[in-house]
């Protein structure tokens, strides 16, 4: 998630460079066939490509209205997670006499909320964090998944045959919310905690099932493939047609124009190919960067960020006043 004010011109230019060079050589080929070879019917109807313009615009806001669905509703369901955390310490503190059996239960959910991120942040095919140009600007910041493994991390919350079980469970988090189960199954069974506790608790842990699958939604279900596709080829064949349909429009200016721009104006197809096309480009990019918000792009959910502050909050409700350090924006970025 970008964390400051905005995006400088600079840092998009540098990130949709690369449509910037492929515009201006689409551009420029037409124009250089028009003018200096002679082709003077190498030209579009510009109806036909404003039509073809018009279409594209429609289906990028759309696909870009859902992306921004998905990472909006990515956010929400981090937000609950966020809550229910918070409930979980506070239930888990007041209900129990034994400091022990709380700081179990707490810990274990510092370890529930440490493998979600990590299953979030796995890299699916269909993920966009792999282009040369997110690869490009992830030098920009770090994901703090990739710097430690997620053995270590759990060690920290986890003692040794907990953590020697979570790790050879094919779903980590599933089996640790099921650890919380019968923990907490097993206090009603001792006598520790009545029936009514029993059921609360439980009940939260269904809670956290139920926000772990909405997470696990939108990171094992893609954006619709055909879709996405449709929407590139589109903008492609828009951007390839424009200066073809924009040749003879500028041709026709050189009868009102005089001094050295005369006979000349269809050079003027290139920086404005150049331009309509990168916006294009450019938007498509933006929703492409937006449609997997746990993927680890500058634009994702800030899960890791969260996740710290969830494990600062719980530890204060415990008493507990050695907290781990906030995770701040490198670079304006923070995941």
């Amino acid at each position: 998630m970008h964390a400051g004010k905005d995006y400088t011109f600079k840092e998009f230019i540098f990130w949709t460079r690369r449509n910037i060079f492929k515009g201006i050589i689409i551009a420029a080929i037409p124009v250089l066939l028009y003018q200096i070879i002679g082709l003077k019917w190498l030209v579009l109807p510009w109806t036909v490509v404003a039509l073809l313009g018009t279409a594209t615009a429609f289906t990028v806001g759309f696909k870009n209205t859902q992306t921004y669905n998905r990472s909006w509703e990515a956010r929400q369901i981090w937000g609950s997670i966020l809550n229910t955390s918070r409930m979980w310490a506070v239930m888990c503190r007041d209900f129990f006499n034994d400091t022990e059996t709380t700081k179990i239960l707490v810990y274990r959910h510092f370890a529930w909320l440490t493998a979600l991120r990590y299953q979030m942040r796995e890299s699916k095919a269909w993920e966009n964090g792999g282009k040369k140009h997110n690869q490009e600007y992830a030098e920009f910041y770090t994901i703090p998944e990739n710097e430690t493994k997620l053995e270590d991390e759990l060690k920290k919350y986890l003692s040794e045959e907990e953590l020697d079980h979570i790790l050879k469970a094919k779903n980590k988090t599933v089996q640790l919310l099921a650890m919380q189960s019968n923990t907490v199954k097993e206090l009603n069974l001792e006598g520790k905690i009545d029936r009514f506790t029993f059921l609360e608790l439980e009940k939260m842990i269904k809670e956290l099932y139920d926000h772990q699958g909405k997470s696990e939604r939108i990171k094992n279900f893609p954006y619709p493939r055909q879709f996405a596709s449709s929407n590139t080829y589109f903008i492609r064949m828009f951007s390839i047609m424009l200066p073809f349909g924009m040749l003879k429009e500028f041709d026709k200016l050189n009868d009102s124009i005089e001094g050295i721009m005369q006979g000349n104006m269809v050079w003027l197809v290139i920086p404005f190919t150049v331009l309509i096309s990168w916006f294009f480009t450019t938007l498509d990019q933006i929703g492409e960067g937006t449609e997997n918000p746990f993927e680890g792009s500058a634009n994702d959910v800030p899960i890791s960020q969260m996740s710290r502050t969830m494990e600062r909050d719980m530890r204060e409700i415990l008493g507990e006043t050695e907290l781990p350090e906030p995770l701040l924006p490198e670079n304006n970025i923070i995941l």
